[in-house]
């Protein structure tokens, strides 16, 4: 696949909306193991955030993410870019591993 063909574009875009999503759910699931107190914050401005107001925390989250998914999306056409947006759903694979296997966790332990 060659960057900056139509069908390149379309399956990059499935990846940037994964982002957004996966964005989202990270955002909810902190939200609820901080406020269960199982887990702690360690951004120290999200904890910030967080503490003053569940709904600024994942307000800013999302924007802060989306804004940083747009400025890839605008520089699609740069290697750099494509990869800097697969490392960036890499990395929030792994955090919803960590969640769900948390959440795995806790569901046996009762």
């Amino acid at each position: 696949m060659v960057i900056g063909t139509r069908e390149h574009y379309r399956w990059l875009r499935g990846i940037v909306n994964a982002l957004v999503l996966l964005n989202a759910i990270d955002g909810v699931l902190t939200i609820v193991w901080i406020e269960t107190g199982h887990f702690i914050e360690t951004n120290p401005l999200m904890d910030l955030l967080l503490s003053t107001n569940p709904v600024l925390f994942i307000s800013v989250k999302m924007l802060l993410v989306c804004l940083g998914i747009v400025l890839l999306w605008r520089c699609r056409d740069s290697g750099f870019a494509v990869i800097s947006i697969f490392f960036c759903f890499t990395a929030y694979c792994y955090v919803l591993t960590f969640h769900f296997n948390a959440l795995n966790i806790l569901l046996l332990t009762g």
